[in-house]
């Protein structure tokens, strides 16, 4: 039908597709903004082991995507990558450089990466932007993850100019929603602290967080996200990378996160900072500009509102979601 119709039929595969963004892509394809012309195919680890190059080559040449969203990562929190730097770095390397490869030899016409804001130097100006990939070191915290994330950057640059690639990249800040890892160990901050809080009230102890709780970050809702994602696999056509973020206005402490939770959970209990743990960067500030000049009217979900839909779906879910 969509041939007849005069469309070109897309197969976008999705990599990484179980995970946090992935699921949060299938939930707001599903409930309507998938278009007709649009076959969406979402694989994970099951299917393929991208660190594998003639795996991920055979995954290719199974599906035949036109267009490739590529999530597929080896992720943790602050502690698990201080522990493993050389893991990250590796699997990650080994991971994107088999997944562009694969899509530049099977004639994919397009690829978005998903990058992270950790990525930016550790010694800059604020707020961060596009241009300011390169600058200088990452943290010295991730650089494992930051360094192989960079580098996706740096091939699609050489995807772009050698072979004429429309490859790109997208840096969210700190997402997170339904299905993310709430992992208190391995876990990013926001679902480590709806996992702690949940525990909390079950026991009726204290609530004690890592750090002191002033680190700011910016939280962008992983359906949010997922809804920008489309866009910007649609419509965006710079190899240059873009920022997906709230705005600098939108930033929240560690502390104000925490009482949007506790508020959300409705928990009663005391509230204890562990000093002594580390608080890893101070802030990440990111500036949205380029994005808002592409989408001036975009409606962020109010972080309140996500934080408790997010505190909702792990509560009702707590059997199965990942922790």
């Amino acid at each position: 039908m969509t041939e007849a119709a005069g469309l070109v039929p897309k197969r976008i595969l999705v990599t990484g597709g179980t995970g946090l963004v992935g699921r949060a892509i299938e939930k707001v394809v599903a409930d309507g903004e998938g278009r007709l012309d649009e076959e969406w195919i979402f694989v994970s680890s099951r299917d393929a082991d991208l660190t594998n190059a003639a795996e991920t080559k055979a995954l290719f040449e199974k599906h035949k995507p036109t267009h490739v969203i590529h999530l597929a990562a080896m992720v943790g929190g602050l502690f698990k990558n201080i522990r493993f730097n050389l893991d990250f770095w590796r699997r990650n390397i080994h991971i994107n450089d088999n997944v562009l490869h694969s899509a530049y030899e099977t004639g994919v016409q397009k690829v978005v990466s998903c990058l992270s804001t950790c990525i930016f130097p550790d010694k800059t100006t604020y707020p961060i932007n596009e241009s300011m990939i390169h600058n200088g070191p990452p943290h010295s915290s991730n650089f494992g993850y930051s360094y192989a994330k960079r580098m996706i950057d740096i091939q699609n640059r050489g995807y772009f100019e050698q072979h004429g690639c429309r490859f790109t990249a997208v840096i969210p800040t700190n997402v997170f929603g339904p299905h993310d890892n709430f992992n208190i160990e391995d876990g990013h901050v926001l679902p480590g602290l709806i996992h702690k809080v949940y525990l909390a009230k079950q026991t009726g102890s204290a609530l004690t967080i890592w750090g002191t709780g002033k680190p700011r970050r910016q939280f962008i809702y992983s359906l949010d996200l997922a809804r920008l994602f489309l866009w910007v696999l649609r419509e965006y056509d710079e190899v240059e990378p873009i920022i997906l973020s709230v705005g600098e206005e939108d930033e929240v402490s560690i502390r104000e996160a925490a009482e949007a939770i506790v508020e959300a959970m409705d928990f009663r209990g005391e509230l204890v900072f562990d000093t002594t743990k580390a608080d890893g960067q101070f802030k990440k500030t990111a500036s949205n500009s380029k994005l808002r000049h592409y989408l001036p009217s975009f409606q962020f979900t109010p972080f309140r509102q996500a934080v408790k839909e997010t505190c909702a779906w792990f509560s009702a879910n707590y059997a199965n979601a990942r922790k």
